[in-house]
């Protein structure tokens, strides 16, 4: 199973992301499909925001595939992490002698986090960030 994939259903002029809450339309697939990932993302946003466990990524065979994007993943391993590890971003803030404001714009899904600031707290939680690169689909 890939790591970070969410099944995308596309019916006529909706689509459902098999992640609760999120819903989101288009006029046509193409439009559907570029609302998805926002969708996606903020509905995950929730789920940190609310301290739920992530829902794990669905099988993609035959299924249009949604990702969120790189960065956010890497901040999705981080809060993977912390919830695995018991971890609270106070404890996390003192491993890394940051201010716990800075914990909390790690783990927010809009800001944009430097890399190197992710890869030290998932360090911290005893993870190593590794990166991968594919050919796109159809490519």
């Amino acid at each position: 199973m890939q790591r970070n994939v969410w099944i995308v259903q596309l019916d006529v002029r909706v689509e459902r992301l098999v992640v609760p809450p999120a819903i989101t339309q288009g006029e046509d697939e193409g439009e559907a499909l570029m609302r998805a990932r926002d969708a996606l993302e903020t509905a995950l946003e929730m789920y940190i925001d609310t301290r739920q466990p992530l829902p794990m990524p669905s099988p993609a065979a035959g299924c249009q595939v949604v990702r969120p994007g790189a960065l956010v993943c890497a901040k999705l391993a981080v809060y993977q992490a912390m919830q695995e590890t018991g971890v609270r971003k106070v404890e996390l803030a003192r491993r890394l002698h940051w201010h716990l404001p800075q914990v909390d714009r790690l783990l927010n899904l809009r800001h944009a986090s430097r890399l190197d600031q992710i890869e030290m707290a998932l360090e911290a939680l005893g993870r190593q960030l590794q990166v991968e690169v594919s050919l796109r689909n159809g490519a």
